[in-house]
């Protein structure tokens, strides 16, 4: 455990320009970058309380995503319904989330691979490690410069076994990362999420009202993505049948 974890889910970068703009003019988009402070607050509270207690650990790193912007509440993103699932099936853990509203890939080598290792210096490894990163990094055209190699030095510093998704989107550094991806899961170094085979095939009704970032629904389908990898992997011991994706 980590008495003294201090770890702050809140971006170190202002709001960009073109998004403050856009959230000034549209509704459905402030609404959501409304919840951005409140949900980085919440699980900052939560993740000092999961990290001084005991028992099986699970990490999530990544961006708003992992962080659950675009539900109805912080711990109805994938990440927590996932963790409810897996915790109704017997599985009693606790969960730290490290995603940050707006992180790239160099963000989590930065700062989320090391509160990662603080997390578990000197106790158990974690038994979970999840990674959703990179649509960030993807969506802008000066940010995909160097994404293939940063995304391999992620994976180089990752603990064996982690959980990784690919990205679902066509650029070509997608493309590439997903290769690399598919190449150290049959290496036995990582379990490939495959958001780009496994996850909805269309975000018609699952999409939040900036309609960029996933609805409960669209959260509950990418959590049924990644509970068939923790399944697959046998990575949280003995647990029940898989129930249907809400």
């Amino acid at each position: 455990m980590a008495l003294d974890f201090d770890y702050s889910n809140r971006s170190v970068r202002p709001r960009g320009p073109v998004l403050s703009a856009l959230s000034a003019t549209f509704p459905g988009i402030r609404a959501v970058q409304d919840q951005v402070l409140p949900y980085a607050v919440w699980w900052e509270s939560h993740n000092r309380v999961a990290a001084a207690g005991g028992g099986p650990l699970w990490v999530a790193l990544g961006d708003s995503m992992t962080q659950g912007i675009g539900a109805s509440a912080p711990d109805c993103g994938w990440v927590g319904q996932l963790s409810g699932r897996l915790a109704a099936r017997g599985w009693d853990h606790r969960l730290v989330n490290l995603g940050v509203n707006g992180a790239r890939v160099e963000d989590v080598l930065d700062r989320q691979l090391p509160a990662l290792e603080s997390l578990t210096a000197g106790a158990a490894p974690a038994a979970l490690v999840t990674v959703v990163i990179g649509s960030n990094d993807v969506v802008v055209r000066r940010h995909r410069r160097g994404l293939v190699e940063r995304f391999d030095e992620l994976l180089d510093r990752l603990p064996h076994g982690a959980l990784v998704s690919n990205l679902p989107n066509p650029h070509r550094e997608a493309r590439a990362v997903d290769a690399m991806l598919r190449e150290r899961a049959d290496a036995g170094r990582l379990v490939l999420v495959d958001m780009r085979r496994d996850g909805p095939r269309s975000w018609r009704g699952r999409l939040a009202s900036d309609k960029f970032h996933p609805n409960d629904r669209g959260y509950a389908e990418m959590a049924g993505v990644v509970e068939r990898a923790v399944d697959a992997a046998g990575l949280v011991g003995p647990v029940g049948p898989v129930g249907p994706v809400g």
